[in-house]
């Protein structure tokens, strides 16, 4: 694969069709970056996605074109005659990664082996009691923890030492002779960079949390001399550590794509049977154009559960739909599990567990897909902290762990193994544990097959409505349980592993079909021609599999005059104004108002 890397600054999730670059390489961009009041040259052609249609110059942007088939050196060689220059081969999605005039692209299009054009958009990232409240803490004990199960965290890198400069212990094995990977006994068994970092360490802190989520052995933190452990899910799985976002926590489609690439690549030797993805962008065309998605397809097709966070957009009301509509992407894709997160409240039980009010809510935008897919905690998620990571310079101190918290008789100095973060980010990886341990006792089990099981036994014990309150600005916002906010429910790891249902079939999530005649809102459990699992038997009934709370009277209506939430409680008193950008003729989705700051702010600060 030839490789071209760039260094991305902090930017506004939402502008996503005006790629940001080294300062070298921002006269390239220009064209792109000056979108805004641009003449439409290229008379909407359907080859050519909205973020390109406007561009006009000779000056090169960076696209990435997808074609009928794998490119080869015939697609590289008619590109460069249109003066394009190959900067990623990304196979695995039909597409490449190029530089082109951005005249050329509308002579491009009239090519019959290229499919669809897009920018090489911008994208970045965004448990001692959540363990037990997600019963994970009962499958380790009877003996599942992961092992023999590779998972690809394709994130911000994984550090692999401590503070100290001695091996990162919670990613170790319980013996070091077990293996010796790039530090003796580390579980992480490979890394690779796509980024312009220097290496695969991780320099944000991003990946190392969602790492130790994933598959932290708590060594620093179990024994007599502790009060909680902060032990992962799959605590002996090993991790396949791809690289894709900087230093700033921030990447672009075709890093996450080749870092998707090399880990269907990397499957058989890794035993790599579960991708987590806790990052995404704005939706902006059809899953089936996006090439994004049509990468996360091809790992599940390749066998590969692929979990995707959901967005913590769940609070933007930019549009009049309170935050309904705001799945980002790749999470919009049927064939993924895309988590929502819920906040633990630092209680063992699930009953006073409630939804985090960032979490972003459902259908998808333009193709109307039923997400999040389920549930799991992600409010102020205590996992491992990578030493001098942006993260730990920019963390308040209610990020900040101190010994006193978790070990007998601890000093009131800060921890140098733990960090507090919020977000569907850190739901994501509960549920590739989740996954990963599912796939131990049974490792024939498809990703449908692992997917349907996750959210048939999911929790589906809810109240109403809940009310959260943003501790940095004091904003409380109201939160419906309705099947667009929490999916089929609560991830239930013991649940899931002692249920012995295996479907027969697509997994795909379900379409949302609203009636203009009725006005009511139903499930179609067909998505592109292909029908899905649910609805099919008893067992894989939609209201076995989301639970009938969710719907009205136990029928397959979700929205209408009687809905869950009622027609004032979201859409306003009687009308439908909330209805019309999710559900009216715009074509197009991200225009999220939401800035780098406020994600990283629910990153950090989570809620109450």
């Amino acid at each position: 694969m030839q490789t071209k890397r760039f260094y991305l600054t902090r930017r506004k999730p939402g502008v996503d069709d005006k790629p940001r670059g080294t300062a070298s390489r921002r006269g390239m961009l220009m064209a792109v970056l000056a979108l805004a009041g641009a003449s439409a040259v290229f008379a909407q052609n359907p080859k050519i996605s909205a973020g390109l249609q406007t561009v006009t110059g000779s000056a090169p942007v960076e696209v990435i074109v997808q074609f009928t088939q794998p490119p080869t050196s015939q697609q590289h060689n008619m590109l460069a005659g249109y003066g394009g220059v190959l900067l990623d081969d990304l196979s695995v999605a039909k597409a490449a990664h190029y530089s082109i005039p951005a005249s050329a692209l509308a002579g491009l299009a009239n090519e019959p082996s290229v499919v669809y054009m897009t920018p090489n958009r911008a994208l970045k990232g965004l448990l001692d009691y959540a363990n037990p409240t997600i019963n994970a803490n009962i499958a380790r004990s009877n003996g599942y923890d992961g092992t023999g199960i590779g998972i690809a965290l394709i994130d911000s890198g994984v550090s692999l030492l401590q503070s100290s400069g001695i091996g990162m212990h919670d990613l170790s094995y319980p013996s070091a002779s077990l293996v010796t990977a790039l530090v003796p006994g580390s579980r992480v068994v490979y890394s690779q960079n796509f980024t312009e970092d220097l290496n695969a360490i991780d320099f944000h802190g991003h990946g190392t949390h969602v790492a130790g989520i994933l598959a932290s052995n708590g060594y620093e933190s179990v024994g007599s001399d502790y009060t909680h452990s902060f032990i992962g899910i799959a605590p002996n799985a090993t991790i396949v550590n791809l690289k894709v976002l900087d230093y700033n926590g921030n990447g672009t489609d075709a890093t996450v794509i080749a870092g998707i690439q090399q880990a269907i690549a990397l499957k058989s030797k890794y035993n790599i049977r579960v991708i987590n993805l806790s990052l995404g962008r704005p939706v902006y065309e059809s899953y089936s154009l996006d090439p994004l998605c049509q990468a996360v397809e091809q790992a599940w097709k390749a066998g590969i559960v692929v979990v995707v966070a959901a967005g913590n957009d769940g609070r933007d009301n930019s549009m009049g739909t309170s935050g309904y509509g705001t799945i980002m992407a790749p999470a919009n894709d049927p064939f993924v599990i895309t988590v929502g997160a819920m906040k633990d409240e630092r209680t063992l039980p699930r009953s006073d567990d409630r939804i985090a009010s960032y979490s972003s809510k459902g259908p998808t935008q333009v193709d109307h897909i039923l997400k999040p897919d389920l549930v799991a905690p992600g409010n102020r998620v205590i996992s491992l902290l990578s030493p001098e990571s942006l993260l730990v310079s920019d963390a308040n101190v209610a990020n900040l762990i101190p010994f006193s918290y978790y070990q007998v008789n601890g000093s009131s100095a800060n921890s140098p193994y733990y960090l507090s973060l919020s977000g569907t980010s850190m739901a994501a990886p509960m549920v590739s544990g989740a996954a990963a341990l599912l796939l131990q006792q049974n490792t024939n089990l498809t990703p449908d097959q692992v997917k349907a099981r996750l959210m048939l036994t999911s929790s589906k014990t809810f109240p109403a409505s809940s009310v959260a309150v943003d501790p940095t600005t004091g904003l409380s916002y109201t939160s419906q349980y309705d099947i667009f906010t929490i999916g089929a429910g609560y991830l239930d790891v013991w649940a899931a592993l002692s249920n012995t249902s295996v479907a027969a079939g697509s997994a795909l999530s379900p379409t949302a079909v609203f009636n203009t005649r009725t006005g009511t809102v139903t499930i179609k459990n067909t998505v592109g021609g292909a029908s899905a699992v649910w609805g099919s038997s008893a067992v894989w009934g939609s209201s076995a599999v989301w639970g009938s709370s969710v719907f009205v009277s136990g029928s397959s209506t979700v929205w209408g005059s009687s809905a869950v939430w009622g027609s004032s409680a979201v859409w306003g008193s009687g009308t439908n104004t909330g209805f019309s950008p999710v559900w009216g003729s715009s074509a197009v989705w991200g225009s999220s108002t939401t800035d780098a700051s406020e994600s990283l702010a629910v990153l950090l600060n989570g809620e109450n």
